[in-house]
């Protein structure tokens, strides 16, 4: 086995894996099928042929079945892999659209509904503010150590911040509009808005 390949998940962690991805699927085709109100554990627990106390346990909040992702740790493991000599703001670009793209490609329909999810549904979309929060703080400590900074630093949590955000943002704008648009290009221009600033308009 080659050095750089990471070891194959125990059986344990693969019959966790597995029972998250139903959980996730019987998640997205109740809500597809019956809105997110409807969508209660106990149906997904049903559904997914588990305990209402296992989705619990997986997912102490029913919208991080939506909103949090096995991707997550890859991400970051990623951002640390990037080219030391790269800006920080073009390493997050790179790491972030890599994921969304895969995500696009992989499940489209689930990432349709997740975003027009987020804009329909107050719950979501409060929830996705804090899970943006927790994911921008993993990535921060990351971005600190690329930079040479302390894992706490102000303008690395600040920076890191604002660009998740952002990236939120425009995907919010990209569901409020039906979802028609190509997202990747939007969140190109949303890290580009964020490198070159606002130019202001003149007004006819």
């Amino acid at each position: 086995m080659a050095a750089d390949t990471p070891p194959r998940p125990s059986l344990r962690e693969r019959k966790k894996l597995r029972t998250r991805a139903a959980i996730r699927k019987a998640t997205y085709r109740l809500a597809a099928t019956d809105g997110w109100d409807a969508t209660t554990v106990e149906r997904i627990a049903s559904a997914a042929d588990v305990s209402p106390s296992t989705v619990a346990r997986y997912f102490p909040v029913k919208e991080d079945i939506l909103l949090t992702s096995e991707q997550d740790p890859l991400v970051e493991a990623r951002l640390r892999a990037r080219p030391a000599d790269e800006e920080p703001l073009e390493s997050l670009r790179a790491v972030i659209l890599d994921a969304v793209t895969a995500a696009l490609a992989d499940e489209p329909e689930e990432t349709r509904l997740r975003a027009r999810l987020m804009v329909e549904v107050p719950a979501v979309r409060a929830r996705l503010t804090e899970t943006t929060a927790e994911t921008a703080q993993r990535l921060a400590g990351a971005l600190a150590e690329r930079t040479g900074r302390d894992t706490d630093d102000l303008e690395v949590r600040v920076f890191t911040a604002a660009v998740l955000g952002a990236l939120r943002e425009a995907t919010v704008y990209w569901a409020e509009r039906g979802r028609r648009d190509d997202l990747i290009p939007l969140l190109n221009r949303t890290v580009d808005t964020l490198k070159g600033g606002l130019t202001l308009r003149t007004r006819p």
